[in-house]
């Protein structure tokens, strides 16, 4: 059986990976407002990816107080994609490829 990345395993860091995937990079501010999280939980769940290299950071200084830019790692990348297909693999598919009966809700089939 696939082992599932542990890091990627925790829900809102999926989120957040999936996010800046398809988002790019985005403000502390944009994550927050886009995942309904507060600020301290956002923050852990960051440092958690920048310490794993999924996620980078840069910040900024302009007018006003510092931004801090998030932004999806290749390494990042590599991981998120190598975890979809393990819960790919570990679905249970019939021969023409569709989600086995009882799973066939939106978005589970292949």
């Amino acid at each position: 059986m696939d082992e599932l990345d542990p890091l990627l395993h925790q829900p809102l860091r999926t989120q957040l990976v999936a996010y800046l995937a398809g988002a790019g990079e985005q403000t502390f501010s944009d994550l927050k407002r886009q995942l309904a999280v507060s600020d301290g939980n956002l923050d852990a769940h960051l440092k958690k990816l920048l310490a794993a290299d999924y996620v980078a950071v840069r910040k900024e200084i302009g007018n006003g107080r510092p931004q801090s830019f998030y932004v999806l790692t290749p390494n990042g990348l590599a991981a998120l994609q190598a975890y979809v297909q393990a819960l790919h693999r570990l679905l249970p598919m019939t021969a023409d490829g569709t989600a086995a009966p009882g799973l066939a809700r939106p978005g589970l089939a292949g």
